[in-house]
């Protein structure tokens, strides 16, 4: 899995601080934390630049402001944007007070994010 290991430890650390109940999941080519069983955030890299990036479930009502911010771009992993997720550069979570400001902005985001259907098992 790509992805950047420290990041991945920051964010396990500021998950635990908050006192936030998570679960990791491999996808997507790195790494998920799932809230309430929903994607909350995940970790890449990005194969262009081989730097780190931060996947944010922000929601719609916070993706235009939030595309404002330095070092923030649309979520575009099949040539169309993904309303509701962004993705953070390395020089926009360097600090850990930025880190936290996402975190949050997705954890604030998870309770009214709508979780995946789960796929029925086939029998064989």
């Amino acid at each position: 899995m790509a992805y950047d290991e420290y990041l991945a430890d920051r964010t396990r650390q500021l998950l635990n601080e908050k006192s936030v109940s998570y679960r990791e999941m491999k996808m997507m080519g790195g790494l998920c934390f799932m809230v309430d069983e929903k994607m909350c955030c995940g970790l890449l890299t990005d194969k262009n630049t081989n730097t780190g990036l931060l996947m944010a479930r922000i929601g719609i009502a916070n993706y235009e402001e939030a595309l404002k911010r330095p070092h923030c771009s649309e979520m575009n992993f099949t040539g169309r944007s993904m309303k509701g997720y962004v993705f953070i550069s390395e020089d926009g979570f360097d600090m850990d007070k930025d880190l936290d400001y996402w975190i949050q902005l997705c954890l604030d985001h998870n309770p009214f994010a709508k979780s995946s259907k789960k796929k029925a098992k086939k029998n064989s």
